[in-house]
């Protein structure tokens, strides 16, 4: 069983995102509204998968080819989920381990909120990141990162922690930085791949 792996927060993880963000702002264009880093090694000193994760907000989701194709170019591949009708997701390499994952959403939707605002509550808040930490510690060892299966229900486990604290992170007016414009939308139900 490959298991999945949470390492010591990596310094280095902020300019891998700034180096893959400025790849992928060539590749797109002007589609991208804005892109994000977000989960776990967007949170300084968090431990974490040493994936980087990245949120590009688009004016469309559909169709997915207009930003899929490009991001194929980058060697980013789709996962068909039924999460595809609000946050299709992409990875690369496309064997595990990855290194980075991408989340497409629209701009100003409730699953860009919901993302922004857990990374931004873990930001400010770093007893709650460290309770974040301990529960992915003691999933790990449960799952093994070589099923995909597996590595969707180390997802499932920690999504009752997410949403909890997404739900207080966006009644406290999270995110700053987009203003909150989804403060009164409901946070879908769907826990962090990340």
């Amino acid at each position: 069983m490959l298991r999945l792996e949470i390492v010591p927060y990596d310094d280095a993880w902020p300019q891998a995102f700034a180096a893959e963000r400025d790849r992928i702002a060539a590749i797109l264009g002007p589609l991208a509204v804005r892109i994000e880093h977000n989960g776990s090694t967007s949170v300084r000193g968090l431990a974490a998968k040493p994936v980087i994760d990245i949120q590009i907000s688009v004016a469309q989701l559909h169709p997915l080819e207009q930003y899929a194709v490009p991001l194929r170019t980058l060697a980013y591949e789709h996962m068909p989920h039924p999460d595809d009708s609000f946050c299709p997701f992409f990875h690369k390499p496309n064997v595990w381990p990855h290194t980075h994952h991408v989340h497409v959403v629209r701009a100003g939707d409730a699953e860009e909120t919901r993302t922004l605002a857990f990374r931004d509550y873990l930001r400010a808040h770093p007893e709650v990141a460290r309770e974040y930490e301990n529960l992915k510690r003691r999933l790990v060892s449960e799952h093994d990162a070589g099923r995909l299966a597996s590595q969707q229900a180390y997802a499932d486990a920690k999504g009752p922690f997410v949403i909890a604290v997404t739900e207080r992170a966006i009644a406290d007016g999270y995110p700053r930085a987009l203003g909150n414009p989804s403060a009164t939308a409901a946070v879908p139900e769907r826990p962090d791949r990340s």
